[in-house]
């Protein structure tokens, strides 16, 4: 019965719930970014390079029969997905400088700060003042 207890208590942590959003988002942004790369971004370059539609770049290893299909190598997807992932990288990038930039910004400002005295200190601090203006 422990055991189910301590899986509750690390499954219900606000770390696993983060991060299973970020895996939601990261799966749509992951989807939205192949429709970019794929619909928005290599037909352009397609048409630059001499029409060429990068998804249907292959090589064929063996060509269809009438049992079986033809076996190749799809190249052009393979480009198509390095380009997705470079866009990825870089938004991630992005966003990690920025959360870095903003921790250094709050760490400063922390620093910045000086932290109050221990109370007994105080309490030295103002005795020793009290014993000054006796004498």
């Amino acid at each position: 019965m422990g055991i189910i207890k301590e899986f509750q208590q690390f499954a219900l942590k606000g770390n696993v719930v983060d991060m299973a959003v970020g895996i939601v988002i990261g799966g749509a942004f992951g989807t939205i970014v192949k429709s970019l790369v794929d619909d928005v971004i290599m037909p352009p370059v397609g048409l630059l390079i001499g029409g060429i539609d990068f998804s249907e770049l292959a090589i064929t290893l063996k060509p269809a029969t009438a049992d079986t299909a033809a076996v190749t190598i799809n190249y052009g997807n393979f480009i198509n997905a390095i380009i997705a992932f470079l866009i990825v990288a870089w938004a991630l990038f992005l966003v990690v400088k920025a959360m870095n930039k903003a921790r250094e910004r709050f760490e400063k400002h922390e620093e910045a700060a000086p932290a109050a005295p221990p109370a007994d200190v105080q309490l030295l601090t103002e005795i020793r003042d009290l014993l000054k203006q006796r004498v």
